[in-house]
C-alpha cells in the first residue's frame, strides 16, 4: 500500500518529510522573515481572537498531539507549564528539547500556516526576492547559490554566484552585510524581511562588475523542476546520461517529474544524476514518486521502504512496494548530488535505492543533514494552526534508517566534489555535476568524509594527498535560513 494518501486510518493526516528545520540548524539568521512563507496564523503564533484561539488552547491542544503522536514521547517532560512561554512555537521547542540534545528533532516539529503550507505545495507560492542565499564563513558576503525564473533577482540579472556585499531600502542607505550581520544576524534578517512591493537595493559583484541594483519583492511561483536546467540529456562519448534537478518535493513537481522521466526513457536512458543539492525535503508523496520513477525495472512485491509509529501506534505501520509508473526509467546507475542543504525527503530517495543499487547508487557533493524522521500534520483550522510532529521513523527494505548525521556514512558509493559556482548546476564543467557524470561512467573519485573536522584533523597528521583531498570539501559557507522559517523556508533553506 503507498504511503502518504491516507495517513492514520480516517484522520487522513499528511505526511511530509520536510525541511531542515530552524533553530539555527543551518544558518545564521535569527528571527523570521515574511519572504518564503509569512508569519500569519500558526506561524506567527497568532490566530482569531477566540476563547479556542488563545495562546493557552492552543498551547495546550499542540501538547495533547505531542503526547499522542510524537514519535520520541520518553523524551516529553513530565509536568511542561506553558504560561512560561509567549509563543506556542517557543513551547513546542522547550518540549522537544531533550529529543534535540539527543539530535533526534533538530527544529523538525513546528507549528505552520494551514493556508500558506497548502499554497505552496499546490502551486509553490512563495513571496520575497526569489534567491537563495549563502553566507560566507566570515559574514562579510551573500552569495547567490540559484534564482528562480519569474522571480524578481533573475529578472533583474542576478544568478548564481553573484555576491551581494550591501544592502539598503535606497541606493542611498546601503550598509555592508558584515555591519548588518553584526553579532546575531538581526539586522540583516530585518533587511531581507520583505512584502510583496517592498525594495531593495543590493550591491553585487558578478562576470559583469561591480554596481548597485534596487529590486522589488514580489509574488511568484517556484518552479519545482527548472526550465532553464531542471531535465536534460547530457552526452558523453556517444553515451547518453539523464540529469534531473528537484528544488522541492511538492505535488506541483509531480507532472514535471513524469515528463523528464517520460523523456529520459523516451532516449533509452538508465543512467541517472539526480540533483538535490539544496531539497530540504518535502512531500512524502512525491518523494514515492520520484522513487518509482526510477523504478522500471522493480517489481511491486519489492519494498520500497517501511514507515513506522511509536509503538502504542504500530497498527498504523505500513509499508510501501514499489509500483513503477508509466514514465519509468529502469534506473540502473543513480549518482544523488547532494550538500548539507539535502534534508528528509532527498535523503529517503537516496535511501531506498541503496538494497537494490548498492555501489551502483552513489552520494556526490558532501554529506547530507541528516533527517531519517518525518511529519505528521495535525490541524486546528479555526485557528490557522497546522502542528508539523514528528511521528514516523523511515527505513529502507534493509531496515536501514538511523542516519541522524547525514547519508553518507549509509550510502555504500560517495564521490567528493564542490558546489562550484562558477557554473550553472547541471553544466558538465560544474565540479557536483563533473564528479556525477564520472561516477556514471565508472571513473575512480575520493569518498565524501562524513566528518570534515575529523578528516581535516587526520589530514593534518598524516600528510594524505586523498584525506587532504576530502578535508578541503568541507563545506565553505552555509545557506542562510532563519531561526523560524516559514513554509516554503523549511523545504528550501536558503530562500528569500
Amino acid at each position: 500500500m503507498g504511503i502518504g494518501r491516507t495517513l492514520v486510518g480516517a484522520l487522513a493526516l499528511a505526511a511530509m518529510l520536510g525541511g531542515c528545520g530552524g533553530g539555527g540548524s543551518s544558518g545564521s539568521v535569527r528571527t523570521p522573515p515574511v519572504s518564503g512563507g509569512g508569519t500569519t496564523g500558526g506561524g506567527s503564533g497568532g490566530g482569531t481572537a477566540t476563547a479556542a484561539c488563545s495562546l493557552l488552547a492552543r498551547q495546550n491542544w499542540a501538547l495533547a498531539q505531542m503526547r499522542e503522536w510524537y514519535l520520541f514521547p520518553e523524551t516529553l517532560p513530565a509536568s511542561p507549564d506553558p504560561s512560561r512561554y509567549s509563543t506556542v512555537q517557543d513551547f513546542l521547542n522547550a518540549l522537544t528539547a531533550t529529543a534535540r540534545a539527543q539530535g533526534k528533532d533538530r527544529y523538525f516539529t513546528y507549528l505552520t500556516s494551514i493556508r500558506e503550507e497548502n499554497a505552496y505545495n499546490a502551486t509553490g507560492a512563495a513571496a520575497g526576492f526569489g534567491t537563495r542565499f549563502f553566507i560566507n564563513p566570515e559574514h562579510t558576503q551573500l552569495i547567490v547559490a540559484e534564482s528562480f525564473e519569474n522571480a524578481p533577482f533573475l529578472n533583474a540579472g542576478i544568478d548564481r554566484g553573484a555576491v551581494v556585499t550591501a544592502i539598503g531600502n535606497s541606493s542611498g542607505t546601503m550598509q555592508s552585510v558584515a555591519t548588518l550581520y553584526g553579532s546575531d544576524g538581526s539586522a540583516l534578517n530585518d533587511a531581507l524581511t520583505v512584502n510583496p512591493g517592498d525594495r531593495r537595493s543590493f550591491t553585487v559583484a558578478d562576470a559583469t562588475g561591480t554596481r548597485t541594483v534596487t529590486v522589488t519583492a514580489s509574488e511568484y511561483d517556484i518552479d519545482p523542476v527548472s526550465s532553464r536546467y531542471g531535465a536534460k540529456i547530457l552526452t558523453e562519448n556517444g553515451q547518453k546520461y539523464g540529469y534531473l534537478n528537484l528544488r522541492t518535493f511538492i505535488s506541483a513537481a509531480d507532472p514535471e517529474l513524469r515528463a523528464a522521466m517520460a523523456s529520459f526513457a523516451g532516449q533509452g536512458v538508465d543512467k541517472v544524476i539526480v540533483d538535490l543539492r539544496y531539497n530540504g525535503g518535502g512531500s512524502l508523496n512525491t518523494a514515492e514518486l520520484m522513487a518509482n520513477l526510477m523504478a522500471g525495472g522493480r517489481s511491486s512485491s519489492e519494498v520500497m521502504y517501511h514507515l513506522s509509529f511509536r509503538p502504542e501506534k504500530a497498527s498504523e505501520n505500513e509499508t510501501a512496494y514499489f509500483a513503477p509508473q508509466p514514465e519509468s526509467i529502469p534506473a540502473m546507475k543513480i549518482a544523488f548530488i547532494g550538500t548539507y542543504g539535502s534534508a528528509s525527503a532527498s535523503e529517503m530517495v537516496m535511501n531506498v535505492f541503496i538494497p537494490y543499487l548498492g555501489s551502483n547508487n552513489a552520494l556526490i557533493g558532501s554529506d547530507t543533514y541528516g533527517k531519517p524522521v518525518g511529519q505528521i500534520g495535525l490541524d486546528k483550522s479555526e485557528c490557522d494552526d497546522r502542528l508539523r510532529v514528528i511521528a514516523i521513523a523511515l527505513r529502507n527494505a534493509d531496515n536501514q534508517g538511523e542516519y541522524y548525521h547525514g547519508i553518507a556514512s549509509t550510502m555504500r558509493a560517495t564521490c567528493a566534489a564542490e558546489d562550484d559556482l562558477s557554473y550553472p548546476m547541471g553544466d558538465p564543467r560544474e565540479a557536483s555535476t563533473r564528479a556525477a557524470l564520472d561516477f556514471l561512467e565508472g571513473k575512480s573519485c575520493t569518498p565524501i568524509s562524513p566528518n570534515p573536522t575529523a578528516t581535516a584533523r587526520a589530514a593534518s597528521a598524516s600528510g594524505d594527498a586523498s584525506a587532504r583531498r576530502a578535508a578541503t570539501l568541507a563545506p565553505k559557507r552555509e545557506l542562510l535560513t532563519p531561526a523560524n522559517p516559514g513554509p516554503v523556508q523549511r523545504d528550501m533553506p536558503g530562500l528569500f
